[in-house]
């Protein structure tokens, strides 16, 4: 299975090369924002026509390089496509922040020693913090791809896909389960093949979330620009932040892990539509919750450790009693997040319940039901 992560590298760059640095990006910004344009008037997004209309007149006002000239092309047409794949409308994006895309080996080039790149006025060649890109430089495993260099902060970074193969975990090789309950009160609760639980408390990401809302609605009532200003400043730290808690958390769910582990998720797609059923006071939270990125961190992080991730339907989760299997939504009682049986009178925590519930599921995936026929 061939797998892409980015590497992000921080460059060292002095100071007679940040004006030609700062020079290239903005004269790429400046031409995919005039592109961008084109587009919007003529609804053309195909690159092959677009390079007839507009390459020479590209060239010729932005300065740009052939290369990059083409890789305007291809970023424009690329977040025209996700606008339209999330927005489904027809949007002008718009280029804020400077920034550029490299071509690997043509506008980029990368050793252990140095990173060298292309700009408006020559090649220049720079040094950056290499800790962590070690292992990247194996030729025979790793493969660089189009990278994109930003300017954040006053510091410059470089962001390169990285695509190798990985071996896929095959069911045969499985050699334990973990049920994973993602929820609000828990980050996550685990049920493992070893019939042991484990817990990630969510009162903190609670309590700090709650605080950043309030802030943002105090800032969105003065409406001035500094306040505007900082309400962007603090959604991209909360971001940050969060991605953050997701990263260390699915860290340690793989880690803490043989290989060869299923992991089972519910199966979380449409949890935005259910936000009439929930209380005005608590629908931020309950639909902003991250979900999907601790899921995609798991996912990505499991296949690099020869894991296996599934997603299943999560209807009756935490109401079905694992040990008799008896069904009913009087079992779980959500104000003091405790699951009773009403028929064997089994008790335990119920996001516990789900995440045994969800164990349960995959040993089923494993070992499935046999009919036999009479």
């Amino acid at each position: 299975m061939r797998m892409t992560v980015t590497a992000k590298i921080q460059l060292i760059v002095p100071t007679e090369h940040c004006e030609l640095l700062n020079t290239t990006a903005n004269a790429y910004r400046n031409a995919c924002n005039f592109v961008a344009g084109y587009v919007f008037q003529t609804h053309n997004l195909k690159q092959f026509s677009l390079n007839q209309e507009l390459y020479y007149e590209i060239r010729e006002k932005f300065g740009l390089g052939s290369q990059m000239t083409q890789s305007v092309f291809k970023t424009v047409i690329a977040r025209y496509k996700t606008i339209q794949t999330n927005q489904h409308q027809w949007i002008q994006p718009e280029f804020k922040v400077p920034q550029f895309d490299l071509v690997w080996n043509r506008d980029y080039s990368l050793t252990q020693d140095y990173f060298s790149v292309n700009t408006l006025h020559g090649r220049i060649k720079l040094t950056y913090y290499s800790k962590g890109m070690e292992k990247y430089f194996n030729k025979e495993i790793y493969k660089f791809g189009t990278a994109k260099l930003a300017y954040k902060h006053k510091k410059y970074f470089l962001h390169i896909p990285v695509t190798f193969e990985v071996s896929e975990c095959s069911d045969s090789d499985i050699c334990n389960v973990v049920g994973i309950d993602r929820g609000i009160n828990f980050i996550v609760a685990t049920y493992n093949s070893k019939h042991k639980s484990g817990f990630v408390s969510g009162k903190t990401v609670k309590q700090k979330r709650g605080h950043y809302k309030n802030l943002r609605k105090q800032l969105q009532q003065v409406r001035t620009p500094s306040s505007r200003k900082r309400l962007k400043a603090i959604g991209q730290r909360e971001n940050r932040w969060m991605q953050d808690i997701n990263h260390r958390v699915s860290k340690a769910l793989v880690e803490t892990n043989p290989e060869h582990t299923l992991f089972i998720l519910e199966d979380l797609t449409g949890i935005r539509s259910a936000t009439e059923k929930i209380r005005l006071k608590n629908r931020y939270v309950s639909v902003s919750w991250a979900f999907y990125d601790l899921e995609q961190k798991l996912i990505y992080k499991a296949m690099q450790h020869y894991d296996k991730v599934i997603k299943v339907n999560p209807a009756y989760t935490s109401q079905c009693c694992p040990m008799c299997g008896h069904t009913e939504k009087a079992n779980r009682n959500k104000k003091i997040h405790l699951f009773c049986c009403k028929n064997c009178g089994y008790k335990s925590n119920d996001d516990r319940i789900g995440a045994m519930n969800l164990y349960c599921m995959g040993i089923d995936y494993l070992v499935p039901d046999t009919v036999t026929a009479e």
